[in-house]
């Protein structure tokens, strides 16, 4: 079969995919350049390769990205490796130029590419690299232009980390394709951050919190062969149209573009696998088309299964959003304005109404909220689970007394999976049961925990914390989860000296808590 050779270039994606498919390709297992030269509007120099072919092409950018030149090769001379001559003259005199020579199977890994300097001297950069190399003649910059085949240049991300903690890669596309090996070796350090952005919105990657060899496991590759596809790409217009209809359903309007922000590791055979980032909520900013009222607007994920909008923590300044979550979703903004009529004047009434309004709190009806009933367990666990951002799982069979039919299983499942509820020692849950401030406290520190946002409170000042409440021997067993949920904010005392923590806990005082919890780990405004 005859190679062939697969390009980059600034091209729109039709060109791309077309020039793709016209030009030959060369599975390079050894190439690079060398004895490049750029002087007086002339670029000369050789390409080689263990592969012969004399169909492949040199692609030539400034350093602006705009593609210059696209030059053939001429075999000239086999001495262990085959070597082809190029030349490309009348260009623009810049102070160096970055060539693209022919890639492999694997585009991200085994590209070829070397920046060439202007120079007098006839001979510049003795020997080129392919996507391996360790750094070679890209000159750094804290911002990397991507074009719209979402090619990223391996030893350009790692001169750019080598040197600067905050790595910005601007798109001209939807997508970037980022080689894992670039990003590897500074995956322990919490100051490097990678931001993917282009006008649908920003995706902020902290570099660790990406487990990359588990998901080079999961797609059949090593981790130098991992590409990472981080998409910010529009929702079409029919997946936008019926987020349209589903916020109108909730009373709701939107107040942004309906963007799909995903990561996903690409491997084998075309394989993919989405990345699992555990608790770790990573940031996307989304444009607004208007600005919002904080407390009427919230951030909503799309699911496309059952066509309903969820909760989503998000903070917002001006005409954007700053999205909050452990996972890749659809997104957008939606304004609402609810109210009940029996809880005007309530003591919770700003906590209830604004919960509303943010999805995460319902009615009993569409105009009541009963904020003195009392809540039950699998009622406050659904409340958590919507609060932290999470998706629910299909069943639970963690406890005898949680069939998957009950509409409660795929929440409890969440709530278990992220240590944010366990149950009794004979094994149930005990769904629907009235949850006692106790109960309702410790699970909103575990959900605190969740969130990064926990506060330490040593053993002194547990005690110091509980001893102003005479009744603090009525707590069982949760005195570091009340002493955390105090020193937090989370929760006060039923009068200055008595905590109440066996007492059934209302549908306000919930309420009231998950704001309280939110606003803690900087959720919401």
């Amino acid at each position: 079969m005859k190679p062939a050779i697969l390009q980059k270039t600034a091209q729109v994606t039709v060109t791309l995919l077309i020039l793709s498919m016209l030009l030959p390709v060369l599975a390079f297992a050894s190439s690079g350049f060398k004895n490049v030269s750029y002087k007086n509007g002339t670029v000369t120099g050789t390409v080689y390769s263990d592969v012969y072919s004399v169909s492949s092409q040199v692609y030539m950018y400034d350093p602006s990205g705009h593609q210059l030149a696209v030059t053939g090769v001429t075999y000239s001379v086999y001495d262990g490796v085959y070597n082809y001559s190029f030349s490309a003259s009348g260009l623009s005199t810049y102070s160096y130029l970055n060539l693209y020579g022919p890639v492999g199977g694997t585009p991200v890994a085994d590209s070829v590419y070397q920046a060439v300097y202007l120079t007098t001297d006839p001979v510049n950069g003795g020997g080129g690299y392919g996507g391996g190399g360790g750094g070679g003649g890209w000159a750094s910059s804290d911002s990397i232009s991507v074009y719209a085949s979402g090619f990223v240049s391996s030893d350009q991300l790692l001169n750019s980390f080598n040197q600067y903690d905050t790595v910005t890669l601007s798109l001209s596309g939807d997508f970037a394709l980022i080689p894992a090996k670039a990003l590897n070796s500074f995956t322990s350090d919490p100051k490097k951050l990678l931001k993917v952005t282009n006008s649908n919105g920003t995706y902020s990657i902290p570099l660790n919190v990406l487990k990359l060899q588990p998901l080079a496991d999961s797609v059949g590759v090593s981790v130098d062969d991992l590409t990472l596809k981080v998409s910010i790409s529009q929702a079409s217009s029919a997946t936008a149209n019926s987020v349209t209809a589903a916020a109108a359903q909730l009373g709701g309007t939107l107040a942004s573009s309906v963007v799909d922000f995903n990561i996903v590791g690409l491997g084998k055979d075309n394989k993919t696998a989405p990345l699992d980032l555990g608790n770790s909520y990573l940031s996307r900013t989304l444009p607004l088309t208007k600005t919002v009222n904080p407390n009427q607007a919230t951030a909503v994920w799309y699911n496309e299964s059952t066509q309903k909008l969820s909760f989503v923590p998000a903070v917002f300044s001006g005409q954007s959003a700053e999205i909050k979550r452990n996972g890749s979703s659809l997104y957008a903004v939606i304004e609402l304005n609810k109210s009940f009529n029996d809880t005007h004047g309530h003591w919770a009434e700003s906590n209830i109404t604004l919960l509303a309004n943010k999805l995460v709190v319902d009615g009993v009806t569409d105009t009541t909220f009963q904020p003195e009933r009392s809540i039950t367990r699998a009622e406050f666990a659904a409340l958590v689970v919507r609060s932290l951002g999470l998706a629910t799982t299909g069943t639970s069979s963690s406890f005898k007394d949680v069939a998957a039919s009950d509409w409660f299983a795929g929440v409890v499942g969440a709530a278990v999976n992220a240590k944010i509820i366990d149950g009794y020692e004979d094994g149930t849950f005990r769904p629907s049961a009235s949850i006692n401030r106790e109960e309702l406290a410790a699970m909103v520190v575990r959900a605190l925990a969740y969130a990064g946002a926990k506060p330490d409170v040593s053993s002194e000042q547990q005690a110091a914390l509980l001893a102003k409440f005479k009744d603090a021997s009525s707590i069982v067993w949760a005195q570091n989860e009340i002493a955390v949920a105090i020193s937090a904010g989370i929760i006060d005392g039923m009068t200055d000296d008595t905590l109440g923590a066996r007492g059934t806990a209302t549908r306000a005082q919930s309420a009231t808590m998950l704001k309280r919890l939110l606003t803690s780990a900087k959720f919401i405004n």
